[in-house]
Parts: C-alpha cells; structure tokens; sequence
C-alpha cells in the first residue's frame, strides 16, 4: 500500500507539472497562445526507439521548426500506452489531429481528485497558492495522546532541516525511535500515565494525536481511505510546516500537570501555533490549565486553538472559552457516509454508520433485543433487553444474528455474545458515523420501528447489512455533538468562534489500535475516519497556520479575526444560530485577504479581566508588572473588549434590548479604503453603527466606531435574534455576527 501510495503520488505531481505549465501558458484565450494538449497515440510502441524520439518527430512535423518542437513537448509516455503532452496552438493541435498515427488531440485540464473533502470543501484545493518559503518555518504543536511517525502522512521525503528557531528535543522511547524532519519534536508528560500502559514514550496507542496532527500538516497521501471507504487523497491544511508533538494524554485522561508542563515546553521551544484537541469544565481562568498555558503563548505571539467540546445540543456547554483562545465548533462536511439495511420482506432503509464490512451472505437471521432477553435472570430486564444493555440479553438468543437495537446498542455486547450485526434505533447523531466492532447502522426511530414490527410478525425475520458507501448532502451543517454557547464563564463574550469540518475526517491513524480501539478488533490500518470537535480544532489550527505564512508578523487576535470576520456562512441554520458555530465556517483562503481585522494585544485581555472582577494584584503575577485596575483606560460598552463578535444575553424575559459595543479595526488591507456599514438586523431589533463610515489612508491605519442594539422584549418562543454587521470596501467584506439571546428560565 505504501508504494502504491508513493507511485500515486508521483503521478500527482507530474499531472501537477502539467497544469502549472498549462497556465503558463494559457495567460489568454489567444488563437497565438500555445496550450497544453494531450496527443493519444494508442498502444505503446513496440520498436526500440524511444517514444521522445517519435514524438519529437511529430511535433517537428506539425509545428515547422525543430527547436520549438523541443520546447513545446512537455512529457512522454511510452510504457503502457503511447502518448505525449505538449504546448501547441490551436491550428496545431487540428492538424495532428488529422494525422493518421494520432487517436485524438485534447486540451489538458485539471481535474478533481475524489479526495479526503475537507480542504477541497473549504476551499483549499491542492493546486491553493502558498507561501511555501515561511510555510515550512511554521511549526505547529499538538497537545495529544502521541504520534505515530510511520504513518506515512509524516514522510519527511524532502524536507530540509528544523527551522533556526526550533529549541525542542526528541525524546525516544517503547515504538518511538527518533524524530525526522517533517516531525522535528515528540515530548511526553507521565504524570497522568498509569504505570501499567507499556509505551513509556511519544508513541501515539490510541491514535488521536496521529489523527489531529496529519489533519494539520501531514503530506500529501494519494490512495488513502480506511478499507475503501473515503478513497482520495490525504493531506494537512499546511503540508510543508513541521509538527511538534507534545503526549499529554493517556488511557486515564490528560492531567493538568501534564498539559501545563506541555505548555510550559511548546512556548519555549519556539512553535508558531498551538493546537489542542482536549478539554473539560469551565471554571474560572487562572483555575484552567488550557487558559493560563494559551495566555502565556498569547503573550508569545502563538494563536492557541482549542475544541469547544462534544456534549452538545446542550447549551452552556461549550469549553476552552477564554477570549484569547480560539475555540473551535465541529461542522459536517458535503459527503456523508451510509449504510444500506435490507430486510427479509423486501424493506430497505439505510443508516449512518463507519462500517467497512462487505457481507458474505445474502441474508441473515434476526432478532432484536426485546426478544432476545435473559428471562432466566433474577431482575426484569426488558427495558434493558431493548437497548442490548450488557447482562440482559440470552446469548443463545444472539448467537449468529443481527440484533436491533431501541435507543443506541452496545456493539461490543452483540459481538461478544456471537452476534453477527447490530441495527440501532436512535434519533440521536444521525448526522454522524461511528465505527463499529460487528456490521451496524444507525437508523431513526420511524425505521427502527417498522424493523421491529416486522421481527414480531414474521416466524424467520432476517435482515442484510451492506458496507458503507458515501452520499452527498446538504453542508455545512454544525454537529449534533457540537458543543453550543453560550459559556458559562463569560456570556459576555460570543462561544464558540469559528466552526470546521469535525464530521466523518479520514486522516492518519496508529497501528498500535485498532479501528476501533478495542482489542479484539482485529482491523489495523494507517488512516482513520473520526468524528468530533477534536476533528475540527486541527482544521482551524491549519488555517491559522496558513494565514500566519502570508502575515507572519500578525498578532494571534488579528489571525483569529481574520479567520472570523471572513468565514462562510452556514448553509443550514441551527435553532441557537451563532451559539451553535460562532462567526461560522473557516474560509482560509478568503482570511489572508480580510481588509479589517479586531486586534487584541495582552493589555486589551488585562481590561477585561480587571472588568471580570480579576484584581491588579492577581494580574500583576500573572503578566509579571505592576497592574493598578482603577487606571487602565476603559474603551466602554457592553463587553470592553474588541472582538470580533457582538454578543447581548439578556437577564430575563422582560428585559429590553439595550447594549452598546465599542470596537476598533485595523486596516490589513490597501492602503487608501473606504468602508461603509451594512447591517442586516431582524424584525424586534434596531441597529445603529456610528460612524457608518470608516476612511483611511494607510495601512495598519485605526478606526473606531460603536454599535447601538436598541429593542422590545423578545417575543414569545423566541429566544435568538440573529444579525450581522458587515464592513466593505467593495474588495473586502468583514462580518461580525450580532446575537441577542434570551437564556431559557431555569426551574427551581
């Protein structure tokens, strides 16, 4: 597999080679312009004579002069099939056309790759320009479980030396032997580590940490795909920049001892962007280690992207909510993976579902959990029995058949007890695959109920689960899981930023876990296809990256704003609007070019937390100079802080809508601009931006304004007013989401 993926990569590059020439020359549509084509000549030569030779014949033949025929050939092929490219005008490629070797004459054009999705669905295709220079000096750090180097996501194949300013080490371990130079540094933290997990090293065995850093910056694999499913091309957002991995995770968790000495060692070793794909309960900021570790990198210039957490639908879930860090929703992609269900009587339905079996069978016996219960045992269990919970089923009942599930399944009970499938019946995440130990789906409550009807009606029921295969659906859409705002720390400011692919990503994995994770999965493989806002933190890190090669002397705050103020709106709206997916999805592309940005330097977050209630003395340590709260100048409004956000909850249902923000923007964009305000407000809202517009005369140029949000009570049932205000030059747009949010009254 691995030299099939290195051939297919070769091939890459070379149909790359050819489309960079092809726009070289095809500057215009000119009749005087020479274009790449492709001349098939059928079956590959069975003379000696090399096809160059041949072709260069034809050319000199078609074109009239020899030295340019020698120009224009661009590549022969010779081996397998007789063919060559070459830049000829369009009376030329007539011409041979017409020539009685020749099958046909085809402009050569650059065709999609059915890839991974991710980057290509936001927009960043393997053709997006780069600055490849400073993209191979940026060195990100993951926080994570490891890495597993021989993945093949982490050939080092040219790559030069670590950057000057890398201070890090490797440290070598159980099945880590070194680091190379795509992944310049592995650390490993064991205050968390039970002392029975054998790998004392960087070594990724649960393969996490392999999965968010290639997500980042693995290279470019052509063929990758997890036993067929997602086929395609793998590759990190910035697959030029080096990886540095710091283990703070473990089988019990990752320890705040752990992740606070990793972020002691990542800010001094020198990384341009942390990423980190792990969290847990808000609580106050100098109590969290991810806050006070992301401060400090702050401080450093290193943007910190962190995942904003899997309990959603709930509100006031979302995690790793300090203003300073990036905090990153999960969003679902265009491709979708389903699983087929055939039923004995006919009846087909499909679920969501990871599953890479191919049935050897046509049908297979059936069964379901309320059937299949323990009645030998002391307690009634058919509630349980339903959902397949473990010690409610009678294995002699499950044995050698597929089993439907009520309200979700435990997969590794069905396969333990000899069960050959599991059908789940949940309305729960079905907007997103999981990977199973035996052949399942996951289908909605109206079909799971038609299953079982049919189990209870027919002596014989059988059933079919074929593997999964990928549809297109409407995107993007944010998670089910996706932890939603606002946060329960500072509501003042909008959760989560920014939202990116976290649903069903095919990346790298560990070959020291299975697929699944469980032993008894028997199903190695180097890639892996995983859901979660884990996902989607290193997809946003990796924008940032690449924003950070085009600007790199921009502040963390005016990256992430950058990344906020241009992100793609949500095709498909969720009930709590930006408390769901923030500014949006990232557009990476769009956010080198922002034209504003919100920027923030440590002083700005100092304010806050003065106005948080923090005091000068606490702060003084913190930042490590004197801090009197009375003296800092206040900028006013409602959040004293210049984010990129706007954000009002209101105390209670009777409350009216009135807030005043004040905000600054920086001019990154040309040098002479003029911007006016749009807004764009909902019935129940009246918005005033003063001035309406903003003039300047040069770059890195100041302006400041303030945003008026002036309203009723919000009506019954609505507790989400959602708006936007958007600045444009008629280049650029910069848009601040604007919410107002009424939170639900909590029973007493």
């Amino acid at each position: 597999m691995e030299t099939s993926a290195k051939l297919q990569l070769v091939i890459f590059s070379l149909l790359l080679l050819l489309a960079t020439i092809h726009g070289a020359w095809t500057h215009d549509s000119s009749h005087t312009e020479r274009k790449a084509y492709i001349v098939y000549m059928g079956d590959a030569p069975k003379t000696r004579k090399p096809a160059a030779a041949q072709h260069h014949h034809l050319l000199s033949w078609v074109i009239g002069d020899e030295k340019i025929a020698r120009q224009s050939r661009i590549v022969s092929y010779g081996k397998s099939f007789n063919a060559f490219a070459a830049n000829l005008l369009p009376h030329e490629a007539k011409r041979l056309q017409k020539h009685e070797k020749v099958v046909s004459v085809f402009p050569s054009t650059v065709r999609k790759l059915h890839t991974t999705r991710s980057w290509n669905f936001l927009g960043m295709p393997l053709s997006v320009k780069r600055n490849s220079h400073i993209e191979s000096d940026i060195i990100v750090g993951l926080l994570d479980s490891g890495i597993y180097i021989d993945a093949p996501s982490f050939d080092d194949k040219g790559f030069g030396p670590p950057p000057s300013k890398w201070k890090g080490t490797c440290q070598l371990g159980a099945n880590f032997t070194g680091c190379n130079n795509k992944v310049i540094g592995a650390r490993f933290y064991e205050k968390g580590r039970d002392p029975r997990e054998l790998n004392r090293s960087p070594v990724d065995d649960e393969g996490h940490g392999t999965h968010t850093s290639s997500t980042v910056a693995g290279v470019t694999i052509a063929g990758a795909s997890l036993y067929g499913l997602g086929k395609g091309t793998a590759r990190g957002g910035v697959p030029l920049a080096r990886i540095a991995m710091y283990k703070v995770c473990w089988a019990l968790g990752c320890n705040d001892m752990d992740v606070l000495g990793a972020m002691d060692d990542a800010i001094h070793d020198g990384v341009d962007l942390l990423s980190v794909s792990l969290g847990g309960e808000s609580t106050d900021f100098f109590a969290d280690s991810l806050a006070i570790g992301s401060f400090h990198a702050m401080k450093k210039g290193i943007l910190t992207s962190c995942s904003a957490g899997n309990d959603g639908p709930d509100l006031n879930s979302v995690e790793n909510v300090a203003p300073w860090i990036m905090t990153v929703a999960a969003s679902g992609m265009d491709r979708q993976f389903r699983t087929r269900v055939m039923i004995g009587n006919g009846m087909e339905t499909s679920g969501v579902s990871i599953n890479t079996f191919a049935p050897k069978k046509a049908m297979y016996p059936m069964t379901s959990g309320a059937k299949a219960v323990n009645h030998s045992a002391k307690q009634d269990f058919y509630t349980l029995a339903k959902r397949c919970d473990w010690g409610t089923l009678d294995e002699k009942k499950v044995k050698g058949k597929i089993v439907l599930c009520e309200g979700g399944g435990d997969d590794t009970v069905i396969k333990e007890m000899g069960g050959l499938g599991m059908i789940m019946s949940s309305d729960d995440h079905l907007d997103t695959g999981f990977t199973f130990l035996i052949p399942a789906a996951n289908v909605d409550t109206y079909e799971g109920d038609k299953i079982d009807k049919y189990i209870n009606s027919t002596k014989n029921p059988k059933a079919f689960i074929y593997k999964s295969r990928s549809v297109n659906v409407a995107a993007p859409f944010v998670a089910s899981f996706s932890s939603r705002g606002p946060s329960a720390i500072t509501p003042i400011i909008l959760k989560p930023d920014i939202t990116a692919p976290g649903v069903d990503i095919l990346a790298a994995y560990t070959k020291l876990a299975s697929v699944t994770g469980y032993k008894i999965d028997k199903r190695i493989d180097v890639y892996n296809i995983i859901s979660g806002t884990s996902m989607s933190c290193p997809h946003a890190s990796a924008a940032a990256a690449y924003v950070k090669s085009f600007h790199p002397d921009w502040s963390p705050a005016a990256v992430k704003s950058a990344l906020m103020t241009t992100a793609s709106e949500m095709k498909i709206k969720d009930e709590f609007a930006e408390l769901a997916y923030g500014a949006g999805q990232i557009n990476p592309v769009r956010a080198v070019h922002p034209g504003l940005v919100y920027d923030l330097a440590t002083t700005n977050y100092i304010r806050f937390l003065c106005n948080q209630g923090y005091t000068g003395t606490a702060l003084s340590i913190v930042v490590d100079e004197h801090v009197n709260c009375s003296r800092i100048s206040s900028i006013g409004g409602h959040d004293d802080l210049n984010y990129p956000t706007v954000h009002l909850m209101l105390e209670n249902p009777n409350s009216s809508i009135s807030a005043t923000f004040h905000r600054t923007v920086t001019n990154v964009g040309y040098g002479k601009s003029v911007y006016k305000a749009i807004v764009k407000a909902p019935e129940g809202i009246k918005i005033s931006v003063v001035p309406d517009t903003l003039a300047f005369n040069q770059v890195k140029e100041k302006q400041s304004f303030k945003v008026e949000l002036k309203g009723p009570p919000l009506k019954n049932n609505i507790s989400v007013l959602s708006a936007s205000l958007e600045w444009s030059d008629k280049r650029h747009i910069v848009k601040s989401p604007i919410l107002v949010f009424l939170p639900p009254l909590r029973p007493y």
